[in-house]
């Protein structure tokens, strides 16, 4: 008991050494960046952080284009969410039922195999050609992008189930069914939640490069917005909110992950 009690205290402690690292190299970064910027050649394309700062709070208030950056973070988590969601409704099941069909995982991983390797900003072209420059290329662009990384990564997962649970779950006579929902979907939700995490990454990427190319709202329009009339203040306020966006999806995709993962040490 005493030696739990000793192993709680100093994951703690690391937990908290991670925190004041974590804050300190935030802090010497904005001080790099703030001494960088007063020279005066850089500081005209690369403004201080306090001026990025007060530019990301007053866009709360004061709308850029015709929205306020609330409303730009909403438009763009819209269309993400959904493109995501789209490819993790197909690209789940796709994995785990090519893991367990031999049939279709000869028809369909050489496929993947060449897809998988293709960036996500690809799919630009087509997505224009086949779907215009309306909202549905974006979901189109995006639910691709999120649905190979997820799909290969629910594949390896349900593939690579240890050969000794499967055996001991069918000595304890479980059938078929009972060994695809209790053995390889939750010996594949780790591989799972990784797939999540870095498609989700790559859906923000598609998202912010489909609202350069046409729209009209969106954290990618107002960095667009910024280079088209050299306001490097705005481009940057832009990419600070899809970072602190980005951060707190990756925190509740990991806390949801933690919640399915309490068995597994990869979840904790």
């Amino acid at each position: 008991m005493k030696e739990l009690k000793k192993r709680k205290k100093n994951f703690a402690g690391s937990k908290s050494e991670v925190i004041v690292m974590a804050v300190l190299a935030f802090a010497c970064f904005f001080c790099i960046w703030y001494f960088v910027s007063l020279n005066e050649r850089i500081g005209k394309f690369f403004p201080n952080p306090i001026v990025v700062l007060e530019s990301f709070c007053n866009a709360f208030v004061t709308p850029i284009g015709q929205n306020t950056m609330l409303e730009h973070i909403f438009y763009s988590l819209r269309r993400v969410t959904t493109g995501f969601l789209l490819g993790a409704l197909i690209g789940i099941p796709l994995g785990l039922v090519m893991a367990c069909s031999k049939t279709l995982r000869a028809l369909l991983m050489p496929l993947f195999s060449i897809v998988r390797p293709i960036p996500g900003l690809a799919w630009i072209p087509l997505a224009i050609l086949w779907f215009g420059l309306g909202e549905s290329s974006k979901y189109f662009l995006i639910c691709m992008t999120a649905l190979v990384g997820i799909t290969v990564q629910t594949y390896h997962g349900a593939l690579n189930v240890d050969p000794l649970h499967i055996g001991a779950a069918r000595m304890l006579g479980a059938n078929n069914f009972q060994l695809f929902a209790n053995v390889i979907i939750r010996s594949a939700i780790p591989y799972i939640f990784a797939g999540l995490q870095g498609s989700f990454a790559g859906a923000w990427c598609a998202v912010i490069a489909a609202e350069m190319i046409r729209s009209d709202e969106g954290v990618g329009w107002i960095i667009f917005n910024g280079m088209n009339y050299a306001n490097t203040t705005q481009v940057i306020a832009g990419m600070l909110a899809i970072g602190i966006v980005g951060l707190i999806t990756s925190a509740l995709l990991r806390a949801l992950e933690r919640s399915f993962c309490k068995w597994n040490i990869q979840g904790k």
